[in-house]
């Protein structure tokens, strides 16, 4: 129950339901506000609870200063979780070991479950090894569920197991996707309440929602499980940047265009941290659709969040997607009653200002290793020229150094040029060469959740089949919609035939591409690329091109719209300038280009207008958490608690609760630590965290194979997260990671203070020497420690080593937080004051006196920290809010959260 000091408690009618509601105008200053900061305002409204939340945090927020920069904090409750299967499998395994813990207590292991509604859609698992037959969906959701049967089972176990817990199954769609077409509800309605709908999701690209007027943004797992909980996300009131929109895009362009022209724009001006906020005459131009596109986005400029209004749009999209009558109803009410509907005309007080005429957007494509690096398509080619020259090395004469492309590679035209004879498993021959499109990818919720792209792209497919046209042979071709109902529409307006002729076959409904899921490349491709060395591309209609994540084959990566990757598969190079040079010749021989296959914008949207309808969403989502008989037929424990296989090794039981009791442990000081690394700034939780693949000569290779698991079959960390014996294993392992007091190494190194010597160690095999011996861990570090994506497993991996404290000259938010909800204690160095700046190297033996003020009930500002070799030095403490010293006292938030629920 809010404490309702502002007395904003109030009905709102529709129809024939009355719903509770929180009214905004109580709140002085509130009309003025953002929309994004309108519905933070509404959220502190109704979870007011005098402690954590109070009247104060409400005026902060009403009286709000736009050009101030963020220092207010506040807790912010979403409404419900979204999560996708690599990240979200931790949750759920964390989940179930609080049950275990509950049993164990004495308590009703059933009083575990998410008090939030917490959805998870299964989409980052399938992988796009089969492509261009008709045969490619059915064999790559056989080979899914052969690598990730045990994970698929446990999931499954949980979707039977929890309330508020529900499991979207494989083969059905990416989560964005599916959130915005089904779970997402724009307003909420929970106990007689009715409040905007806000989530956090444990994908950046959550985002995407932000499109249909929901708040919500990505976070790491730890926050994640603890919004399932029903535990506030602490953050700083953020300056939101006003977007305005004006004019209409002009034919020939699409979203995909319009969404890199901002990326562009946002990141050149700066908004990491930021909310984005669109708003003026240009929003009502914009389809949702289009909407959602640049929402998916926000990650790839850098915001937080980047959001639209509600308005009529809103409502067209709610009704085309199936919601019911009442519901869109209640949208519009609560929206108009709170404020919160679209003035096209209104400007509320920003911190910041852009503006774009959308009628000056031009054909765009992205890369070759950014999402930010706009170019126009009419440049495409020659900018290709130039930046390729960063990808092709030379040999000398020896034979023995590889030199910059500039020195002297051979070159046509003054192009490098490498051109290698390939021969197809058919006997027929091409040349391969620098700048060939060996991946033409039609994937990522970005694009695919956009009818006109997506039909743009089919009819393009059909105007080349018409021609004699389809992509080259050394072109891997996929198709990966984000649901069922893109596959529905297609079939329904006859286009499907014709994706499937130019080699665009259904691989799978998942993220496949984007995310590094694309498959390997054809063998004869793979080898001629390898051997000579060729600086092939990728064509995708994602939103992420990082260097080496779309395939390990492939140094360059370009993002487009769907319709310009089967032109690029028609191309077959980035050499080919396709808006003036031929993408291949007709039955013929008559050359044909792309002005000959573009649809026009009245084809477009004429198939767009035939052939989707409500129905089709209906039918698509009618049972959407079911899933196909394989799903189905998967065999489960039928416990409240789950049977762990102790021989898995994807799902393990974690220690978090081990020798637990209902009474909280004193806090203790720390005294004896050693240090296990001492980094520099900048260590990111990519630095930290476990990812990418595992080799064999590392802790985690080494235990799996001890395990009995084949190379072959070791997959990847992300597939690994439910086993904490894998991922403590990879924690501080990144290969670009440098331990300062193992100098010399690049990797997951230490100095082991437990033997003679100090010998350089694995930093997991020193770490289990020193827990042996009792010895406490402490890491140190420099500015923003933590930045970059929230990851669980940065703070849950620092935890499980042994880390009992970090000092850091300065923190991200996030991973501070994280770190305290796994019992870490995070300390910040004096003012100034650094550990070059202290003379600290490492290898001293630490203490820290003043920890025990906490079992006061207080939070001491600073603790003293002193060493054997005599340095001392006041830490201060950042534990910031009351919330975050109750997790610290309890030894992390699943600890405080489970006591909580077994004392209800």
């Amino acid at each position: 129950m809010s404490a309702n000091s502002f007395d904003a408690r109030s009905t709102l009618r529709v129809g024939d339901e009355s719903y509770e509601i929180f009214k905004l105008d109580k709140v002085e200053g509130s009309a003025r506000l953002p929309y994004s900061l309108k519905v933070l305002l509404e959220n502190l409204l109704r979870t007011e609870d005098g402690a954590n939340i109070t009247a104060d945090h409400i005026r902060a927020l009403g009286n709000w200063d736009s050009q101030a920069q963020p220092s207010q904090e506040i807790q912010f409750t979403p409404a419900r979780v979204i999560m996708q299967d690599f990240t979200g499998v931790p949750c759920v395994v964390d989940l179930a070991t609080m049950r275990e813990a509950v049993k164990e207590l004495g308590g009703d292991p059933a009083k575990i479950n998410p008090l939030a509604p917490a959805e998870l859609v299964i989409d980052h698992s399938v992988i796009a090894d089969k492509f261009g037959t008709a045969e490619a969906f059915g064999q790559n959701v056989e080979l899914e569920y052969g690598r990730n049967k045990e994970r698929y089972q446990f999931l499954r176990w949980g979707q039977t197991a929890f309330d508020e817990f529900k499991v979207v199954p494989p083969g059905t769609g990416i989560v964005h996707q599916v959130n915005i077409e089904k779970l997402a509800r724009t307003v909420m309605v929970r106990n007689g309440q009715a409040y905007p709908d806000t989530l956090v999701g444990t994908d950046s690209h959550t985002t995407m929602v932000n499109g249909l007027g929901v708040l919500g943004w990505g976070v790491g797992g730890i926050e994640a499980e603890a919004a399932m909980l029903g535990q506030p996300v602490s953050m700083l009131i953020p300056r939101v940047v006003g977007f305005k929109l004006t004019g209409e895009l002009p034919a020939g362009t699409t979203a995909t265009d319009l969404v890199l022209t901002i990326t562009e724009m946002l990141r050149k001006h700066g908004v990491v941290g930021k909310f984005v906020e669109f708003y003026g005459e240009g929003v009502s131009a914009t389809s949702l659709a289009n909407r959602a596109t640049i929402g998916n986005m926000s990650p790839e400029f850098g915001s937080t969040a980047a959001i639209f209004p509600i308005d009529d749009e809103t409502l067209k999209y709610l009704r085309l997607t199936g919601r019911d009558e009442q519901q869109v109803a209640l949208v519009e009410a609560y929206a108009k009653e709170q404020g919160l509907w679209l003035d096209p005309a209104a400007e509320p007080d920003f911190s910041e200002k852009l503006e774009l005429d959308l009628s000056t957007v031009v054909p765009s494509i992205a890369g070759p290793k950014r999402p930010q690096d706009r170019i126009v398509l009419a440049n495409a080619a020659e900018q290709f020229k130039i930046d390729v020259r960063n990808y092709v090395d030379s040999v000398d004469e020896a034979g023995k150094e590889s030199f910059p492309a500039s020195d002297s590679p051979a070159t046509t035209n003054g192009v490098p040029s490498n051109p290698v004879l390939v021969t197809a498993p058919d006997g027929s021959t091409y040349e391969l060469d620098h700048g060939a499109v060996t991946v033409a990818a039609i994937t990522s919720c970005t694009n695919t959740s956009n009818p006109y792209v997506m039909v743009a792209a089919a009819l393009v497919a059909k105007k080349a089949v018409e021609k004699g046209l389809t992509r080259k042979p050394w072109v891997k071709t996929t198709l990966a919609p984000g649901s069922k109902v893109v596959t529905d529409y297609f079939d329904k307006a006859g286009l499907t035939p014709y994706l499937d002729k130019v080699g665009f076959n259904l691989v799978g409904y998942g993220c496949t591409t984007c995310i590094g899921n694309s498959g390997p490349l054809p063998e004869e491709v793979s080898k001629a690329v390898n051997d000579h060395d060729l600086a092939v591309t990728s064509v995708l209609s994602g939103n992420r091109n990082f260097e080496g994540r779309i395939n390990p084959d492939v140094k360059m990566n370009y993002l487009a719209s769907p319709p310009l990757v089967v032109a690029y598969a028609l191309a077959g190079s980035m050499k080919i300038d396709i808006t003036t040079e031929a993408l291949g010749v007709d039955q013929d021989g008559n050359p044909v280009y792309l002005k000959d296959v573009w649809p026009s914008e009245a084809e477009v949207n004429d198939v767009v207008a035939n052939s989707i309808g409500e129905d089709m969403f209906n039918k698509s989502y009618q049972d959407v958490f079911a899933g196909d008989a394989q799903w189905q037929a998967l065999s489960i424990p039928t416990g409240n608690t789950f049977e762990w296989d102790t021989e898995s090794t994807y799902v393990r039981k974690p220690p978090y609760f081990e020798g637990m009791t209902m009474e909280t442990t004193p806090v203790s000081d720390i005294t004896g630590a050693r240090v296990l690394a001492k980094l520099g700034d900048s260590v990111t939780t990519d630095h930290i965290s476990p990812a990418g693949a595992i080799k064999a000569d590392t802790p985690a290779g080494k235990y799996l194979t001890e395990h009995g698991v084949q190379r072959r079959d070791f997959n990847s960390y992300g597939s690994r997260r439910g086993n904490h014996e894998v991922m403590i294993r990879g924690t501080f392992a990144n290969i670009r990671l440098r331990n300062q007091i193992a100098p010399g190494t690049e990797g997951g190194f230490t100095r082991d203070f437990t033997q003679e010597d100090a010998p350089v160690s694995f930093i997991y095999d020193a770490s289990r020497n020193y827990i042996d011996q009792g010895i406490p861990l402490v890491v140190l570090a420099g500015k923003e420690y933590g930045s970059g994506s929230s990851r669980d497993w940065a703070a849950k991996g620092t935890a499980l080593l042994g880390v009992k404290a970090v000092i850091a000259e300065s923190y991200e938010r996030i991973h501070r937080s994280n770190l305290i909800g796994m019992g870490v204690l995070p300390l910040q160095y004096p003012e100034g004051q650094s550990a070059s700046s202290l003379g600290l190297t490492g290898e001293e033996t630490f203490s820290f006196t003043g920890v025990t003020e906490l079992n006061d009930g207080t939070t001491p500002r600073t603790v003293k920290v002193t060493t054997d070799t005599g340095v001392e030095f006041d830490a201060v403490v950042r534990i910031d809010t009351p919330g975050e010293a109750d997790y610290y006292r309890n030894g992390g938030i699943m600890q405080y959260v489970l006591r909580s629920l077994i004392r209800k």
